[in-house]
């Protein structure tokens, strides 16, 4: 009976430990969990309205295997080659900096054609294609941004027991996952909610009927100023969680820009980084085109 007590108050020892890690490790990947909210944001809010629940589902999904992934990658990573993690995270940091950089220039040199695109009569199954892509490319900047998560919430238990690892980490994954795209959900819903408060408004008195319609209209109209307010932010996250993988794991980088506040510096260099990434990719694509077109002219 007495072993039996003294493993509880091991667990009970164990569970304070957690939890004191926990939040040390949740306060350290606040900033990137921000980050990850309004990149899921913008990019789930680009889909149908009928189509809004099923796809954050499906990205949910897709998250939820990102983790499963990494998070024995990460562990194993920092067990026997801690070498490459810094590799790693600067290959996602060139990722989210090109995003970024090619959101900022589709906005700026390709409104005509975005307008043009909208006024197709799209199939379908065209839909369903380029839902299905917008999806894979949501999937992706999440597993970036889960690495990123998951290797900052590791660092604050890189010196405690195994057991004690894992457990704080996954549990950071867990709440990642289950709390962006659930406040995601509630952002890109808020009309849906709207249109029940003008329902449930039906039959009441006045005073509560006036007060459901004026909360229903505010919540209408807020959500499209959310949207674009979220785009601005998702794009300017994604240059920022991507120059500051540069900024905090290259000493040369670091260095140079130490006298710029943090966000400037980070900003420059996803900037950068982000520019040079579009440019190697539009040259690449630009050589492979003319080397389809000359093998099919030969």
């Amino acid at each position: 009976m007495t072993g039996f007590f003294a493993i509880l108050d091991d667990i009970s020892v164990l569970m304070d430990d957690v939890a004191v890690m926990t939040k040390l490790a949740t306060k350290k990947t606040a900033g990137i969990l921000g980050d990850d909210l309004a990149v899921g944001a913008e990019k789930a809010s680009s889909f149908r309205a009928s189509r809004e629940l099923p796809v954050l589902w499906a990205i949910t999904k897709g998250s939820f295997l990102n983790k499963l992934i990494i998070l024995p990658f990460a562990f194993l990573l920092t067990a026997f080659a801690p070498q490459y993690i810094v590799p790693i995270l600067l290959i996602g940091g060139v990722y989210l900096s090109f995003e970024g950089v090619e959101k900022i220039i589709h906005t700026l040199f390709h409104k005509k054609h975005k307008k043009v695109e909208q006024t197709l009569a799209l199939s379908q199954e065209e839909l369903m294609r380029i839902e299905k892509a917008k999806i894979r490319s949501t999937i992706i900047t999440d597993f970036i941004l889960s690495v990123e998560i998951i290797m900052i919430a590791l660092s604050t238990v890189a010196g405690e027991p195994l057991l004690e690892q894992i457990l704080v980490v996954t549990f950071i994954a867990v709440v990642a996952t289950i709390g962006v795209y659930g406040l995601v959900a509630l952002m890109v819903r808020m009309d849906d909610a709207g249109m029940s408060l003008i329902r449930m408004a039906r039959g009441k008195s006045k005073v509560v009927k006036s007060t459901f319609v004026a909360i229903a209209k505010g919540l209408v109209w807020t959500l499209p100023k959310l949207i674009q307010l979220l785009a601005v932010v998702g794009t300017l996250a994604m240059l920022l969680v991507g120059g500051g993988l540069f900024v905090h794991n290259v000493h040369q980088i670091h260095d140079l820009l130490h006298a710029l506040p943090m966000v400037a510096a980070e900003l420059i260099v996803g900037l950068i980084v982000g520019l040079l990434a579009v440019l190697l990719v539009t040259v690449f694509k630009k050589v492979k085109g003319l080397i389809t077109k000359s093998s099919k002219a030969a």
